[in-house]
């Protein structure tokens, strides 16, 4: 199917986007590792069960040992390799949302700044490539006005450390891309469930040995942690691996980016959470920034085609 890959990276995108609604409000009951632990691992159960019927219909794609497709070892290698990695944006997304208080609208921000991690893969592509085309450079300038007009629009003494960790796991997200893209060969549903497993384990021995987690307060956050577990772990993640198979790698980004948005509208219509005209502003540079980002191979691509 032609739009296979840019609807199912919409519906990731919408997922992810209302994922943040969710994490804003199970961080109110149990810690970031806790929490993270949690989704994967429902995220695991939730994969095996399409694993299984994928192998009942005839289109699962398991490793191979005759040389071809890819074998256990690559999948492992690269389950490993994405897990760690994801598992590391996960927690500073999670305890950056964790960490702002109650007024701060922390599905809508948490959204958009990460976000930038679409602008930080497009830099990093154009230095690896020893070619950056200058627009791209006015994208990072307008998404640093975009930062400072959403996170410090009274000076840096409003400065949220939530802000600070959401931002450093857009670099986190902006290698989990990375990541993802070396392993093409591999399945993505089965790939998916390996990265997970890797950051549920990652994140529970965190769990036990930092915060100390009780049932009840994972039964508090149950709802939340079964929304991110399967729609933006399962689901989500997994329509982002099969999706970046097919899609040329702008149209890619740009539907991805669209979680800040939906991240931001569902941050108003759920907890009710509103922004200044300011931080509107910002929001609203932060994702002109993330477009920006893309213009450069959106433009290349279409001169390649043709």
């Amino acid at each position: 199917m032609k739009y296979k890959g840019p609807v199912l990276l919409l519906i990731t995108a919408i997922l992810w986007g209302m994922a943040f609604v969710a994490q804003t409000v199970g961080g109110n009951s149990v810690g970031a590792f806790t929490f993270n632990a949690s989704r994967n691992f429902i995220g695991v159960v939730f994969l095996t069960g399409v694993i299984l019927w994928r192998k009942k219909t005839g289109v699962d794609q398991a490793p191979s040992e005759d040389g071809t497709g890819y074998d256990r070892r690559t999948l492992l290698i690269a389950g490993a390799s994405c897990g760690i990695v994801l598992f590391l944006a996960a927690w500073l997304q999670q305890a950056g949302i964790n960490a702002y208080p109650a007024n701060a609208a922390a599905s809508g921000r948490s959204g958009f700044i990460t976000a930038l991690y679409m602008v930080i893969v497009a830099l990093y592509t154009g230095l690896t490539q020893r070619r950056q085309h200058p627009i791209v450079f006015v994208a990072v300038g307008v998404a640093v006005v975009g930062m400072y007009l959403l996170c410090v629009p009274n000076g840096f003494g409003d400065l949220y450390f939530g802000d600070v960790l959401v931002f450093l796991c857009a670099f986190g997200y902006a290698a989990h891309i990375i990541v993802i893209d070396r392993f093409t060969q591999v399945d993505g549903v089965r790939l998916s469930r390996m990265q997970l497993l890797t950051s549920g384990c990652i994140a529970l021995a965190c769990a036990l040995a930092f915060e100390h987690p009780t049932a009840a307060q994972i039964v508090a956050a149950a709802i939340p942690i079964l929304y991110a577990g399967i729609c933006s772990d399962g689901i989500a993640y997994t329509c982002q691996i099969i999706a970046q198979k097919t899609t040329d790698p702008t149209v890619a980004a740009i539907l991805m980016s669209l979680e800040s948005v939906f991240a931001g509208l569902g941050g108003w219509l759920v907890l009710s959470e509103s922004l200044s005209p300011i931080e509107l502003l910002g929001c609203m540079l932060v994702f002109a920034a993330v477009m920006l980002a893309q213009v450069p191979e959106f433009r290349e691509n279409a001169l390649r085609r043709r």
